[in-house]
């Protein structure tokens, strides 16, 4: 077996806006291949590098490219932020498909990046092969976008990384589990440094502006593109995940491509992806799903 990269190689693809031109920065790991690529896309307010562990890991047999979504990490900010919707973010996300010379391509998306893949997957030939969703559905309970609302666009700013540290433990706290390497490398690849020195969130705070207008007063319903998806799911779910509950991991088991589901005990929204055991639950759905 040839050595896995222990780093990323970093790139940017063009996206297209209301805006107009914007870059949409990604991870790359391993060497391309069109028979076997996957695309890991982050949650709401991380970047691209919440998946290092996965994709090492998937690197081993596959084409990886994590992409950071428009607003966050290394890729652009927009101008407007009422432009930050899920039309725009699969537009974007169709593009870095573009880019890996792949015609099928393996989604795994945690949370928002679920979302962008049920999108995808529900369109007419869709280049979506296998979709893996980690704790979200096509239906968002009205109370967990609204508990999330408190922190999204505020835009704090830390002295230290340490206060960084401590900050990101809360407000992910359901975000399990997470062992002290792990919160530290959210840390680093979670912030960016401004102009005095201080260290602030790596996305744009108004990021969070179109949610607490739009989404705190009405459910997220995708149950239409769900009912079109023709590709294998998997989905993954916290037992006390407020974002998918059991009634919506019931229905997306036996509605549309009747996802299997895996529900992790003691955990909320979300699964952190990160121990090798929930690792393991996507490579192996992989394995014994092959095409």
């Amino acid at each position: 077996m040839e050595d896995i990269q222990s780093e990323p190689a970093l790139h940017k693809v063009l996206g297209y806006g209301p805006d107009g031109y914007h870059e949409i920065a990604y991870a790359e790991w391993g060497n391309p291949d069109p028979q076997q690529t996957v695309i890991c896309v982050h949650g709401l307010t991380r970047n691209a590098r919440d998946f290092d562990k996965l994709a090492r890991r998937l690197a081993e047999n596959n084409h990886v490219l994590c992409p950071d979504v428009v607003g966050r990490g290394n890729s652009d900010w927009l101008a407007d932020h009422s432009h930050y919707t899920l039309d725009q973010f699969a537009a974007d996300q169709r593009q870095v498909i573009a880019r890996s010379g792949a015609n099928t391509v393996d989604w795994v998306g945690t949370s928002m990046g679920g979302l962008i893949g049920i999108v995808l997957a529900s369109e007419k030939r869709s280049p979506l092969r296998r979709l893996v969703i980690n704790d979200i559905g096509p239906f968002i309970p009205v109370a967990a976008v609204r508990r999330i609302k408190d922190y999204l666009g505020v835009d704090p700013e830390f002295s230290s990384l340490d206060e960084a540290e401590a900050y990101l433990r809360q407000i992910y706290a359901q975000t399990i589990p997470m062992t002290d390497e792990d919160w530290t490398h959210y840390t680093q690849h979670g912030l960016r440094m401004d102009e005095q020195g201080k260290y602030r969130l790596h996305s744009d705070p108004k990021i969070g502006e179109t949610i607490k207008r739009y989404w705190a007063f009405m459910h997220v319903n995708l149950w239409s593109r769900w009912d079109r998806i023709e590709c294998p799911v998997l989905v993954i779910r916290g037992e006390k995940s407020d974002f998918l509950t059991e009634s919506i991991a019931q229905r997306m088991a036996t509605t549309g491509p009747k996802a299997e589901v895996i529900t992790i005990p003691d955990i909320g929204h979300h699964p952190s992806l990160q121990s090798q055991e929930q690792i393991s639950m996507i490579t192996d759905w992989f394995d014994k799903s092959a095409i």
